[in-house]
Order: structure tokens, then C-alpha cells, then sequence
């Protein structure tokens, strides 16, 4: 049995909770632009929903010149097409792609995960017709649609093609390989071999977003925060232990969990907007320079509402706005400023207190303490989101709760092991998430 799967008993037990949630509510789906960001409500059948995400943080250490790039994503619902969003967010220089390809992954030469070659078609993808497209410094573009169908759990490897030279944008933690053909190679996009691709890098390159087209889809899922929502502690089983292939997160396994028990019309997609060591607010003093810029309400835009078919966010932040000089009042004001706008936005909010950290102060804790009794008031955060999923309870040590329960922790008494992971996304309540897709 796959390590996310679940027993037949508690399918029946959602399917019930999901028939309580629906009670003849009319369920729309979100129609999506080429231009990006979230639209007007529209027919199913023409719906996109954003199914893969990673959030650009900074360039490589390394630029591109004239090669070609096969970033490896791992779709949490297929469709009959996708489109892909290239950024150059934090690029100094135009950003030209002189081609661009999807097709699925194949596996790697040990058989135990997505490798750089594709198995079965190569499609070429488009940018508004044509095969070229020059991103500007801080730009962004959405290709066209390209006719690769899917299914939930595909590897697509997204392949382009840099002509010049340019520091590519990237987020830093991918958690499984990405490949690179050696510079001055020129453009390998369309080939099925991964022999080209003789380099390999830990952080995902230039694509920040995967789309799907997709009528059972009604509603893309945004984990929003740091570290904890990133992944860090996914790859950790423990001392001689090796996982089992990639995507261990906890997204990972609501992304599973949602595939496998919700019903085939009603599902939902899952993107991961998580970046390492950020804040939620702007305001804590000792925010280290490598993520200053990239607090919640400066990048909400780009990395949640710019994404398509959005519903709903888990709002995953403040350890490190704790560890970094905020108090309770400072996180609380941002909360507020970006619940505010996601419901403005028609996006429904669910919040995690925040979870323990050894670091921390009696201060600190203090703090802690009175973020958690808010959010937890009225399991609303008194009016101000929609639920509460409580990690921190799932977390905690029941003996110490101001520390990781030791079976969960990677050893950093922050982040949550393979264990640990598998234990969050078990606790997520899939009925509330999908209460996000109906009308307000």
C-alpha cells in the first residue's frame, strides 16, 4: 500500500463529510488568462488550474549560456493540456528562450525516480504562437496551451532552451534532480534522451508554475509559508534510511490523499508556494538579507493570487518571524493585512498555529502562545479566515509541547521528518478544503 494511501473506511468517512459539505451547494469552476493571475468564474470545461508550483527566491550561483535546461515537475492533477509560467523575477538581464518542450518523465538509471529523459511524445510549447520568447528582468510569461495529457501523479520534465547568457532565476530546495546540458550545447529540448543532460542541479530553474486544463477540477490549494511548507525534513527517514523516490512533502501527500478519496468530479489541485527561512511579516529586525523582499504580503501576489483556479490557501508562517525579532502583535497585523486580501480575493484562508522551535525564548513562547490563541478563537481567527488546521498538535511532544515530538523531528527540533510529514498530511481535513470551492 502506498505509504499515503488510505484505508477504505476513512474514503467512506470523507465521502460522507463531503456530501454534508455540499449539500446542494452549486459548485463553479475557475476559468484562467494566458495573462496569468486568478479570473471571472466560467464553464468547467474550460478551466485551468495551477497543479505545480515552486516560488522563485534568487538567481544560481552560475549562469546559463546557449543550453538547454529539463526541470522535473510533479503534477498533483493531469489534464487534457497544460501551460507552463516562465519568470525572471530577480534577473538583472532579458531572459530569451528559443524553445521549449513538455513531455513525461521518464525514470532515472536506477528505475527509482523521474530522470531526464521523456517517455512517449515531446510537445512543443509556444509563447502567444511562436517558439521564442524574451522575458524581461522582473517579467514573467505564460505559454500557450500545449496538448500533453496527464494524469495526478505525473512527472512532466519542462525543457528549455537559453540562448545567451543569463543567471537564471530559481528556487533553491527542488528536493529531487534537475538536469542541465553542458554550456554552448545549444537546444536539446526536443530530444527523448536524457543523454544531453549531463548536469545536474538540487533547485528548480526559470519554471515557477505548471498549469492543467481540467473539468474535475474545482480548485487549486495554495500551502503557503517557510521552510515548513517548502519541504525541509521531506527527505529525512531517519539514520541509514534512504526514501523511497522524491515527493515526500506534506502538500505531497494531501496531493495523494485528495487524488485518492475525493470523488473523480470534485477534486482538487495542489500548489506549494513555500520558501525557506521567510517571514510573514515585513517587519521582523533581524531578517537575514538573502530573504528580506520575500515576507507573505510582498510576494502574495505573485506566488499565490498569480497563480490559477485558487480557493483556497493553508497559511503555514511565523517560526522564523518569532526567531527573527517579531512579537505577537507584529505577526497578527500581517495576518490580518493578508487574510484581508485573499478574501478579497474570493481565496479562503486556513491557518496553522505556529509550531515549536528550541530556540525559542520564554518571550517567544509567550508569543507563540497568543498567536495561537487567536487563530484558534472561534476556529476562525476571530473572524478574520475560514479554519484552523493545528499542526502544532500534531507536532508537538506531548511531554514538552513546546517542543517536536522526537518521533517527527529531523533533529533540529524545527522540521518535521518523512514521519512527521506523513503525519500532516494525514491531518488535513479534505471536506474543509473543498468547502473552499463553493460560493461564499
Amino acid at each position: 500500500m502506498h505509504p499515503f494511501r488510505t484505508p477504505s473506511l476513512r474514503r467512506a468517512a470523507v465521502a460522507l463529510a463531503l456530501t454534508l459539505v455540499a449539500s446542494g451547494s452549486a459548485v463553479s469552476a475557475t476559468t484562467a488568462s494566458t495573462s496569468g493571475g486568478r479570473s471571472a468564474a466560467g464553464t468547467a470545461e474550460h478551466a485551468w488550474f495551477t497543479s505545480w508550483a515552486q516560488s522563485q527566491q534568487d538567481l544560481a550561483p552560475t549562469p546559463l549560456r546557449d543550453q538547454s535546461v529539463r526541470m522535473i515537475t510533479r503534477l498533483s492533477q493531469g489534464g487534457g493540456a497544460l501551460r507552463i509560467r516562465i519568470q525572471n523575477t530577480f534577473g538583472q538581464t532579458p531572459l530569451t528562450v528559443d524553445a521549449a518542450t513538455v513531455g513525461r518523465s521518464g525514470r532515472d538509471d536506477a528505475g527509482s525516480g523521474a530522470g531526464p529523459a521523456v517517455s512517449g511524445a515531446v510537445r512543443t510549447v509556444t509563447f502567444d504562437g511562436r517558439r521564442e520568447v524574451v522575458v524581461p528582468p522582473g517579467g514573467e510569461v505564460w505559454s500557450d496551451a500545449a496538448a500533453l495529457r496527464t494524469r495526478a501523479q505525473d512527472d512532466v520534465a519542462v525543457s528549455l532552451s537559453v540562448s545567451g547568457t543569463v543567471t537564471p532565476g530559481r528556487h533553491s530546495n527542488a528536493f529531487r534532480t534537475n538536469y542541465l546540458t553542458p554550456p554552448g550545447s545549444g537546444d536539446h529540448t526536443a530530444d527523448t534522451s536524457g543523454s544531453a543532460y549531463t548536469q545536474t542541479v538540487d533547485s528548480t530553474y526559470l519554471v515557477s508554475a505548471v498549469d492543467v486544463r481540467n473539468p474535475a477540477v474545482k480548485g487549486t490549494i495554495v500551502a503557503f509559508g517557510s521552510s515548513v511548507v517548502d519541504g525541509t525534513g521531506s527527505t529525512d527517514c531517519g539514520a541509514g534510511c534512504t526514501p523511497d523516490g522524491t515527493d515526500h512533502r506534506w502538500t505531497d501527500g494531501v496531493a495523494r490523499r485528495i487524488a485518492a478519496e475525493l470523488p473523480r468530479t470534485r477534486q482538487l489541485a495542489v500548489a506549494n508556494a513555500g520558501i525557506a527561512g521567510t517571514t510573514s511579516s515585513a517587519a521582523c529586525p533581524r531578517t537575514p538579507a538573502g530573504v528580506r523582499g520575500l515576507d507573505a504580503a510582498t510576494r502574495l501576489d505573485r506566488d499565490v493570487l498569480g497563480l490559477h483556479g485558487v480557493t483556497g490557501v493553508l497559511y503555514y508562517y511565523g517560526t522564523n518571524d518569532l526567531a527573527n525579532g517579531c512579537d505577537a502583535a507584529q505577526i497578527l497585523d500581517s495576518y490580518r493585512e493578508v487574510f484581508q486580501r485573499l478574501r478579497a480575493a474570493g481565496v479562503k484562508v486556513y491557518v496553522t498555529p505556529i509550531t515549536s522551535r528550541p530556540g525559542y525564548t520564554d518571550r517567544n513562547n509567550l508569543d507563540r502562545h497568543a498567536v495561537g490563541t487567536h487563530v484558534k478563537k472561534r476556529n476562525s481567527c476571530d473572524g478574520t479566515c475560514d479554519g484552523v488546521t493545528d499542526f502544532d498538535q500534531v507536532l508537538k511532544d506531548p511531554l514538552k509541547p513546546n517542543s517536536i515530538n522526537p518521533a517527527y523531528d529531523t533533529g533540529d527540533g524545527i522540521h518535521a521528518n518523512l514521519a512527521g510529514q506523513r503525519a500532516l498530511a494525514d491531518f488535513v481535513p479534505l471536506p474543509m478544503l473543498l468547502s473552499s470551492t463553493t460560493a461564499r
